[in-house]
């Protein structure tokens, strides 16, 4: 694969038709009672309904199916709780050849079995950034496999930016957009093709107050660091790259926090009112509008997974 710089529109509009045969057309509904409660129109982008059940589908498959054959044959490799890893295990599976996955120890079972599912090759490390990278960085020293960042890559990101690109192919521009933000991969895809394609609209990133380095990191300009994170939101426990923090600041207008008692509230909500299981990092971009963090004439918030552990629900 040719380095790529940080990726532009474009990159996204490929990777859309890269992408297509492998990923699914998600909803974006109406809820009806969230809107009446706030008093302003409210629309869910469900990536919960995704195949593997996260957006991860979407830059997985761009980056597998962006690699030249020589390459692809050598197999594919990354670091992730669960949501990338089992993306990326499933488009290699799609496109036979080996994915080997780092993962660290406590993963939620229902991600860990996930990869395993798909045929990816799980090894376990100590939960920390430091032990991910490292483990990753060995297995591609001995297999030769192409490292898929799981949202430190152009491809990824590009990936990412198809969600925005579908919701933009059926409604116009909201007057807010809101976005969990872990890594920052879809914060950074979806802003590239927002301000692209609705320049009006504005575009908050959440994340959960007890893992706030993307909050830290945007408004100070520099990278902070994630120091032992504590959050229900496991997908958003990463810490922004240079990259995505850069993407962000070029066209991101906020990023917000919220409490672990808003993220339940809000997954309970939408269990109960609009019949969607998400999983407590999808549901993050609700709890900043139950918390009135974000208010405007017009919302539509992206459900970003619904992998969620029914074993351990927190009610």
């Amino acid at each position: 694969m040719v380095p790529m710089q940080d990726p532009t529109f474009d990159d996204v509009a490929a990777a859309a038709i890269r992408i297509a045969p492998y990923v699914r057309t998600t909803p974006l509904l109406v809820m009806d009672g969230l809107s009446q409660r706030l008093g302003f129109p409210i629309e869910c982008k469900c990536e919960n309904l995704q195949v593997v059940g996260a957006f991860k589908a979407r830059g997985a498959a761009n980056a597998v199916y962006a690699l030249p054959e020589p390459v692809a044959t050598r197999g594919v490799a990354t670091h992730s709780s669960g949501n990338h890893a089992a993306a990326l295990a499933r488009a290699a599976k799609l496109r036979g050849i080996p994915a080997y996955i780092v993962m660290p120890k406590g993963a939620p079972r229902i991600k860990r079995a996930a990869v395993e599912a798909f045929g990816g090759q799980v090894l376990e490390c100590e939960p920390t950034l430091a032990a991910r990278e490292a483990a990753a960085e060995t297995i591609v020293a001995r297999t030769g496999a192409t490292l898929v960042h799981p949202y430190d890559d152009p491809y990824v990101i590009a990936g990412q930016g198809t969600v925005a690109l579908e919701i933009a192919s059926v409604r116009e521009g909201p007057d807010v957009i809101l976005v969990p933000v872990g890594g920052g991969g879809l914060l950074a895809g979806t802003a590239l093709t927002v301000r692209r394609l609705w320049p009006h609209t504005r575009i908050v990133g959440v994340e959960p107050s007890g893992a706030d380095d993307a909050f830290r990191s945007f408004s100070s300009g520099e990278l902070q660091a994630q120091t032992n994170p504590q959050t229900i939101a496991d997908g958003l426990r990463g810490a922004l790259s240079a990259r995505t923090l850069r993407m962000a600041r070029a066209h991101v207008d906020a990023i917000v926090t919220v409490s672990e008692e808003a993220i339940i509230a809000a997954m309970r909500l939408l269990f109960e009112q609009s019949k969607l299981v998400i999983e407590p990092s999808g549901a993050v971009t609700v709890a900043a509008l139950l918390e009135g963090k974000v208010v405007g004439r017009s919302a539509i918030v992206i459900l970003s997974g619904g992998n969620v552990d029914l074993d351990t629900l927190p009610w």
